[in-house]
């Protein structure tokens, strides 16, 4: 969240960024200010599993001409010992969170003829990973509700793509890595090595994308210079995923 709002904030955008709670979304805020001088950033905290709390940050938004729809949830689990409950939660959090947000803006942007929504997906999506088969189905539903409301973008210049990611160091997926170095007892490249060596083979790069690289693409995807790209869904996945289409 802090390197994509970076990248807006020096670009001159007004951000607005969520967080679970008041304490991260402070944090955040204090780091991005920090970070850019005369940062025009606020926050309005809510958890997107509540749809009670994202109804109450809809009734506090400004117009907004840029939605990224970034919230999202993932958890390595064996497919049979997925109960109901977490294929809901996911649900609920990775994709009603874009669908809810975007019904509220789209409206708005069409009227203006012009806004930009971009559903941060990954290449989950496309190749659905064995050891999260809940969390890659709400990345695929993701690429769908994108595509469909592209759709009803014509002759507007209003537009709505997916950006898909690879593996990335974020903040959570650093966390299951640096816990999985200690419990196995190797260092943290070692677990970066095997986990491509085994787990993503067709990575053309080998590494986990950083935040910034991520960050930089939904960037320039929401600005005027994308303007002629709809509906698309835009790999950032280190080559990844071996289709060419």
């Amino acid at each position: 969240m802090v390197s994509q709002s970076q990248r807006f904030l020096k670009e001159g955008a007004e951000v607005i960024i969520n967080g679970r709670t008041q304490k991260s979304l402070d944090e955040a805020i204090t780091e991005l200010r920090k970070a850019v001088a005369g940062a025009n950033v606020s926050g309005i905290a809510a958890d997107f599993s509540k749809v009670e709390e994202v109804n109450k940050l809809i009734s506090q938004l400004p117009p907004i001409d840029i939605l990224i729809n970034n919230a999202g949830i993932f958890e390595p689990k064996a497919f049979t010992d997925i109960p109901d409950e977490d294929w809901f939660r996911f649900l609920e959090v990775n994709v009603m969170s874009g669908v809810r947000l975007s019904r509220h803006v789209f409206p708005k942007m069409l009227e203006k003829n012009w806004g930009r929504i971009i559903f941060i997906s990954s290449e989950s999506a496309v190749f659905i990973p064995e050891e999260m088969i809940h969390y890659g189905m709400t990345k695929t539903a993701q690429l769908a509700i994108a595509r469909g409301l592209a759709q009803l973008t014509k002759d507007s210049n209003v537009t709505v793509n997916s950006i898909l990611p690879g593996p990335t160091r974020s903040k959570g997926v650093g966390t299951f890595i640096d816990d999985l170095a200690r419990t196995e007892n190797k260092s943290v490249d070692d677990v970066e090595k095997d986990f491509f060596t085994t787990m993503r083979p067709t990575s053309l790069i080998q590494r986990f994308a950083s935040v910034e690289e991520i960050a930089d693409t939904v960037v320039y995807f929401s600005s005027p210079l994308a303007a002629a790209t709809n509906g698309a869904s835009i790999r950032v996945d280190g080559g990844l995923i071996k289709s060419i289409l």
